[in-house]
């Protein structure tokens, strides 16, 4: 099973996009399971249900930022632009189509490209 397929498992399990993000990682992110559900935690539904920041987005910035040497906003800007590229939006009112009733992009897709986003 790949990275994504694992983090798909997981969001499938019940785990939130970015717990889902999170858990991908766990072996290489030094933390427990337990620790990385309760990082993930308030982010569900774009950040805390508000629908703002995709959650598997804010997921793929935190592993990136706790894995890479590049200690600069600039790497999670990287990120960011590479998911909004590939998923149209990055707030998850935007990306399941609160407003316009278009769904850009689905939760499942946006943590595969969230997972791609840190890979490139």
């Amino acid at each position: 099973m790949n990275r994504a397929e694992t983090a798909l498992s997981f969001k499938h399990s019940g785990f939130n996009c970015c717990q889902s993000v999170l858990l991908s990682y766990e072996k290489e992110l030094g933390m427990s399971r337990d620790e990385l559900i309760k990082l993930g935690a308030g982010f569900g539904t774009g950040m805390g249900t508000t629908k703002a920041t995709c959650g598997a987005l804010i997921g793929a910035v935190m592993v990136d930022g706790i894995l890479s040497s590049r200690r600069s906003p600039s790497a999670a800007r990287g990120i960011l632009t590479d998911f909004e590229n590939k998923c149209g939006a990055v707030t998850c009112g935007d990306l399941k189509g609160v407003k316009t009733g278009v769904e850009l992009c689905s939760c499942d897709q946006c943590i595969v490209n969230a997972i791609s986003a840190i890979e490139n």
